[in-house]
C-alpha cells in the first residue's frame, strides 16, 4: 500500500484529490481560477467540505469562466445566495465575481493568469523536502508577495496563507512529504512541465 501525506485521512474524494491533482503543476488559466476560488471558498472550512461541493461550484460559476462570471450582476448573486450545492457566503460569493475581474485584467496585461502567477516561482515548480506535516510551512515570503500583489488588484479572499495553499494546490511548489509516494512523482512530473 502507498504511503500518503497524513493531511489526505481516508476518504475516497480526498485520497483521489491527493494522489491525482495536489502538487500537479497547472498551467492552464480556467483550472488556476478554479482553485483560486475554490481556495477563497474555503476559508474557516474543511478542504473535504470544498471537494464535496467542487462540482456543483462548477455548474453554479459557468465552469469558472472568468467572462461570465465578471460580468454577474444581482440576480446571479442571489441565484448563488440560494444554491445549497456551494458555500452561500455573501463576501465569498462576492469575492469570486471580483476576482473574475481581477483575472481578466491580469490577462490583459500579462497575457494570462497562469504567467502573472508563475512568475513568483520564476516558472518552475519548488522542490521541496519536508520530513513530516510539521514542517510544512503555512505561508512563504513568495506567498506573502503574492497576496499583496493581488490585494493592490483588488482580489480579495487571497491572503498569504491562502495563497500558499493555491500554490501547493497547483503544483508551483511541492509540498508532499517526503515518505509520500507522490513526492518522487509531483517531482518527475514539475520536471516535465517545467
Amino acid at each position: 500500500m502507498n504511503r500518503r501525506c497524513q493531511w489526505c485521512g481516508s476518504d475516497p474524494l480526498y485520497i483521489a484529490y491527493h494522489d491525482e491533482e495536489w502538487g500537479v503543476p497547472i498551467h492552464d488559466d480556467r483550472l488556476l481560477f478554479e482553485f483560486l476560488t475554490l481556495e477563497g471558498a474555503q476559508a474557516g472550512l474543511s478542504w473535504l467540505t470544498i471537494l464535496k461541493k467542487r462540482e456543483n461550484y462548477r455548474k453554479a460559476f459557468h465552469a469558472f469562466d472568468c467572462e461570465a462570471i465578471a460580468n454577474y450582476s444581482q440576480p446571479d448573486i442571489d441565484r448563488l445566495l440560494a444554491d445549497s450545492g456551494i458555500v452561500r457566503n455573501r463576501l465569498k460569493i462576492n469575492s469570486a465575481i471580483k476576482n473574475a475581474r481581477g483575472v481578466i485584467g491580469i490577462q490583459e496585461e500579462f497575457g494570462s493568469l497562469d504567467s502573472f502567477l508563475w512568475r513568483y516561482v520564476e516558472g518552475i515548480s519548488l522542490q521541496n523536502e519536508w520530513k513530516s506535516m510539521a514542517e510544512l510551512p503555512a505561508k512563504t515570503e513568495l506567498s506573502d508577495m503574492m497576496s499583496k500583489d493581488m490585494k493592490k488588484r483588488g482580489f480579495s479572499f487571497v491572503g498569504s496563507t491562502i495563497c500558499y495553499a493555491f500554490m501547493q494546490a497547483v503544483g508551483m511548489v511541492n509540498d508532499h512529504t517526503t515518505d509520500c509516494y507522490r513526492h518522487a512523482e509531483v517531482k518527475l512530473l514539475a520536471r516535465q512541465t517545467d
